[in-house]
């Protein structure tokens, strides 16, 4: 029997995830962006942990991502990869900081892996992103693409619905995974796809796929934190399953604590010097 722990196994690489999806090991992501969750995630046995740009919704309280910015997710990524020890750590990049021009796509890139020991980025797009993609990584950074449901580009779809879903869409996408796997991605993340499609990607291209809501086939799986700990109530999609209600758990403390302060019941002299 293995005598490895979350603690003591090693680092977490582009080569480990690729050996997961050639044996056929499903790959645990999810995202953090601030100290404490990253040291529970990591020594829970998670094996990438992603500073989303969904910073912007659960954390900033923003409506969609395009707010935050190269700046900020900086600023959590320190906090995040500080404390990581095993867990591969990935960083979007967010919009309009790759968008214009590879060379300003690899200086944002640069700034992340010099300023927060981050593994990775990762980017949004398919074909139209290649050179991105085959800068940055041919750079030796390793990147992540994201097709699908794209946060980014919410504006334009005007919602979000799910891709993938008409015949010339998928051709698309498919189209788009071969794209990123040419250019140089180490993984791909599949948002919101009929899991049909998930399965015809992940088959079709060597590297691994990283599902969310895209069906069990993918070579893992990614939610967002705050939604599987049921923290973050104003998006609740049909891919996300509650593994807590801490929402409910947190409002039943405060309202206690308020109730005991008001009250004379706390501190007690137990809790008083």
């Amino acid at each position: 029997m293995s005598t490895e722990t979350p603690q003591t196994s090693k680092r977490v690489t582009t080569r480990t995830l690729q050996e997961m999806k050639d044996a056929g090991v499903p790959i645990a992501c999810l995202t953090a962006y601030d100290f404490l969750t990253a040291r529970l995630l990591d020594d829970a046995g998670i094996d990438l942990i992603l500073v989303g740009d969904s910073v912007s919704n659960v954390f900033q309280g923003n409506p969609t991502t395009l707010p935050v910015t190269l700046d900020e997710m900086i600023y959590h990524t320190k906090a995040v990869s500080r404390i990581v020890r095993r867990a591969m750590v990935i960083t979007d990049l967010p919009f309009m900081s790759y968008q214009v021009t590879t060379e300003e796509a690899f200086r944002s890139a640069g700034r992340v892996m010099k300023e927060t020991l981050a593994h990775g980025v990762k980017v949004e797009g398919g074909r139209r992103v290649a050179k991105v993609v085959e800068k940055i990584s041919g750079e030796g950074i390793p990147t992540m693409g994201h097709i699908g449901l794209m946060p980014q580009s919410i504006l334009k779809f005007g919602g979000y619905r799910p891709r993938g879903t008409s015949e010339a869409e998928a051709e698309e996408l498919v189209d788009d995974a071969m794209a990123l796997q040419e250019a140089g991605a180490f993984a791909i993340v599949l948002e919101k796809i009929p899991a049909t499609l998930g399965a015809r990607i992940t088959e079709s291209i060597s590297i691994p796929t990283i599902g969310i809501g895209a069906g069990v086939q993918c070579s893992g799986q990614i939610l967002v934190t705050h939604d599987m700990l049921g923290l973050f109530e104003d998006f609740r999609p049909r891919f996300v399953r509650r593994y807590a209600a801490l929402a409910d758990a947190m409002d039943e403390a405060f309202r206690q604590y308020i109730q005991d302060v008001k009250s004379g019941h706390f501190p007690n002299e137990s809790e008083s010097y």
